[in-house]
């Protein structure tokens, strides 16, 4: 068998059998095919997609590529959380220690950022000592005790993913249906856990921009669940502006922070409640999800959800006295305001630029050996739908890249909104809860 056989199937629009997808997907895993065949193939599916059955084929191979877990020692109801990337998307660490403080169980594992959206990987390693490599057995010992833990992919989980992850970000396939699905289901499948609860993000500041195809992305995951016999929600979340006032990795970081202490963006909370809810559903803890929200409204009033976030990242070996001092850090070597040339109300136009101009300040990758500036980022002084004062600040650019690039970074950063007469409706950013 050879791999341009299985490249050229595909670009022509047909299903490979289970013997292909098994020779490709070990292929991937012991690096016997080499990356720019892998990139070639990807290439193919991003164009001619692949079967319902042909998918499940597929992500059962990704899985056997290595081994699964056995999360069966976790006392309580678990919960895998995962979303498919957006914009200052820092959700998870706030969903974490709240469900946790609701006497739910996250084991978690997350990974590196992809394009233009941050990873909560890169996020927690900025935290000294803190450790995202953990042996299963501490893993489970850390969810028993904490009520939460999040560790970066292991190497013997879903091998061949991890590979092929990495080849998405620099070939132009990230966003590929199959292969989104079959990447997340494969690692949450693997995971075992109660419950696989799904954000899609929907906009253009993610990977899927319109409804259409994030309902169609939720199916194609949903059907994988399924087919392995998984309990799974799914929550389709607006991305067409950012999620908070942060992106970039200490300045995510700090609105985690202050999101654990009823201090953060509204937006952030509301996705957060209505997660945690459905979660609280999915364990049978509550019997309606208004219900659930209410919980979760409460549960943000309270110390807890924060003392479980510094319990976390204690057992996982980071130095908590950096979450005390994390508003005194010191900030990129420059900071750049953006202002409004004029009186009108703010609209973001190109969410996708801002998170590109993330990725250049030195927030994000451009290639899979790129290594993130932590300090780098953009602050929102002004959100979506605000009315603005001529030369109020828009927003801040954080980094430390020379003062030559500042002009191409200011001139993106205007490129990403609007300022207009017009007052704009504020759509929810819950667009759809499918269950």
């Amino acid at each position: 068998m050879y791999m341009i056989d299985l490249i050229s199937k595909k670009k022509l629009g047909q299903s490979l059998n289970k013997e292909e997808l098994k020779f490709l997907t070990e292929g991937i895993a012991n690096e016997t095919i080499p990356d720019y065949q892998i990139s070639a193939w990807a290439m193919a599916v991003y164009f001619q997609g692949m079967t319902n059955d042909e998918l499940v084929e597929y992500t059962k191979d990704i899985i056997n590529s290595g081994e699964t877990m056995d999360l069966s020692q976790i006392t309580g109801f678990s919960i895998d959380k995962h979303s498919t990337g957006g914009v200052g998307d820092k959700t998870s660490l706030v969903f974490a220690p709240i469900a946790a403080a609701c006497g739910l169980k996250v084991a978690k594992i997350s990974g590196r950022g992809l394009g233009i959206t941050g990873g909560t990987i890169d996020k927690l390693e900025i935290i000294p000592n803190f450790k995202c490599d953990l042996a299963i057995s501490d893993f489970i010992k850390v969810v028993n005790k904490v009520g939460m833990s999040i560790i970066s992919q292991t190497s013997n989980l879903v091998p061949a993913d991890k590979k092929l992850y990495a080849l998405r970000d620099v070939s132009g396939t990230v966003d590929s249906l199959p292969l989104i699905a079959a990447s997340v289901m494969s690692k949450k499948i693997a995971m075992g856990a109660d419950l696989i609860l799904l954000d899609i993000k929907c906009g253009k500041g993610a990977f899927v921009q319109d409804i259409v195809t994030a309902r169609e992305l939720a199916k194609l995951m949903v059907h994988i669940g399924k087919a392995f016999n998984k309990k799974i929600y799914a929550i389709i979340s607006d991305m067409n502006k950012p999620l908070g006032r942060t992106i970039g990795n200490a300045l995510e970081l700090q609105e985690v922070i202050l999101s654990l202490k009823n201090k953060g963006p509204e937006d952030l909370k509301i996705l957060v409640s209505n997660l945690v809810a459905l979660a609280l559903l999915g364990a049978k803890k509550v019997k309606t999800l208004k219900e659930g929200i209410d919980k979760v409204n409460a549960m943000f009033t309270s110390e807890k959800p924060l003392q479980i976030f510094y319990d976390f990242v204690k057992s996982q070996g980071g130095d908590t006295k950096y979450l005390d001092n994390i508003d005194k850090l010191p900030p990129a070597k420059y900071i750049i305001k953006v202002k409004a040339q004029l009186l009108g109300y703010l609209d973001f136009t190109n969410n996708y630029a801002l998170g590109e101009l993330s990725v250049i300040l030195g927030a994000g990758r451009t290639t899979k050996t790129d290594i993130i500036d932590p300090v780098a980022g953009i602050y929102l002084k002004q959100i979506h739908g605000q009315k603005v004062e001529k030369n109020s600040v828009i927003m801040e650019l954080h980094t430390n890249k020379d003062q030559h690039f500042h002009q191409q970074f200011l001139d993106l950063a205007i490129s990403t909104f609007q300022i207009t007469n017009k007052k704009y409706d504020i759509k929810p950013i819950i667009l759809e809860i499918i269950m």
